[in-house]
């Protein structure tokens, strides 16, 4: 590893997160933790939706017995509560959008003022020196975190999808971490890339394993979301080790791209953003022929090109207002191919791996 680096903590919390899923188990049985198959849910027996829990506990346990317990740190820890207590009773009641709204809003505000934690600066966004958010530092925050949430709520609707992209965003972070020289934040992103990476065992389709053992639930990706954005947050508002806050941008391209472009079409077609519908990228890519691994695997595969190219245009100073466009361009490009049900099946068929869905478990 690299200096000042200690690996153990993490492997500690991948190992607790296994183990909490399957001490798990018998008590989401017990209290009705389960998603049971109906309407669009293709999983053919009721599923644990207790991944959230067990990562949010080992993520929790691990950073309790780490040096250094921050405020910012002990923020996280009640933040994460409020979003994981609330997804479960999401999970058990199903609570109306706007319940979940405001508790995901008062999670942000947490991370805001028991914390420290917040966006201030968008950086050279466009291109005319830093952009300052001033007054609109809290909203920011808090949309910013809403959102994030909530695009990793969206994207969870086949196995391994949310989590594998949460992975390839956590990495990358760890990585921009390592490279910032900021190696206390590197150690907590790297305890909560392990604890996701437990997770996925359970939950990725194997070829000896045809369906996920374990689901997120409601409770798994508010939790995962609130990851993502605290890190960001973390990474990217610290002058002693900068990094650019539009790199955040292009770690998970696909989630917040999805959501932009949803949210754009089903209130173009008179609907609500949060109505259920079979209109997610993954959707496209099943209907396809790509089973759940399959299509995440790409998905993944796409998310890492992204963080590996902007990071290095970002290296050769190529100007942001340029990097923002490009993305602007994608969920443009996306808007306009998803448009047409019968385009985006067509074009996502020409990838390899299309109409294999069901060999070895893909």
């Amino acid at each position: 590893m690299f200096k000042g680096f200690d690996p153990t903590t993490a492997l500690a919390a991948f190992a607790l997160t296994c183990l909490l899923l399957w001490l798990l188990q018998p008590v989401a049985t017990r209290l009705d933790l389960l998603d049971h198959p109906k309407g669009r849910k293709d999983h053919a027996h009721p599923t644990p939706i207790t991944g959230g829990l067990a990562m949010a506990l080992s993520s929790l346990l691990a950073f309790a017995v780490m040096p250094n317990m921050t405020s910012s740190l002990q923020a996280f820890g009640i933040a994460s509560v409020i979003v994981v207590a609330l997804g479960l009773w999401d999970d058990k009641r199903d609570l109306r959008w706007y319940w979940r709204i405001l508790g995901q809003a008062a999670a942000a505000l947490v991370i805001i003022y028991a914390g420290g934690v917040r966006v201030e600066q968008l950086g050279p966004l466009f291109g005319f020196g830093e952009t300052s958010l001033g007054f609109l530092s809290v909203p920011f925050t808090v949309f910013a975190t809403i959102g994030i949430i909530n695009a990793m709520n969206m994207i969870d609707g086949a196995d391994g999808m949310a989590g594998l992209l949460g992975l390839a965003a956590l990495a990358m972070l760890c990585a921009a971490s390592v490279y910032a020289g900021n190696t206390a934040l590197a150690e907590r992103v790297s305890v909560l890339a392990a604890a996701l990476a437990g997770f996925l065992l359970w939950n990725v389709r194997f070829p000896w394993r045809p369906r996920a053992k374990v689901f997120l639930g409601n409770a798994g990706s508010a939790f995962l979301g609130l990851v993502i954005a605290w890190v960001s947050f973390r990474l990217t508002q610290n002058p002693g080790h900068p990094v650019n806050p539009l790199l955040a941008l292009w770690l998970l391209p696909i989630p917040v791209m999805d959501t932009l472009v949803l949210i754009v079409r089903r209130l173009r077609e008179g609907r609500s953003p949060f109505s259920a519908g079979r209109d997610h990228i993954h959707h496209f890519m099943q209907d396809a022929g790509f089973g759940p691994t399959r299509a995440a695997l790409w998905l993944t595969l796409f998310t890492l090109l992204c963080g590996l190219l902007v990071g290095q245009a970002m290296r050769m100073d190529v100007p942001n207002p340029l990097l923002l466009l490009a993305y602007v361009l994608l969920c443009a490009g996306w808007l306009w191919l998803s448009a047409d049900r019968d385009r985006t099946i067509a074009f996502f068929r020409r990838l390899p791996g299309a109409g294999q869905a069901r060999m070895a478990g893909a």
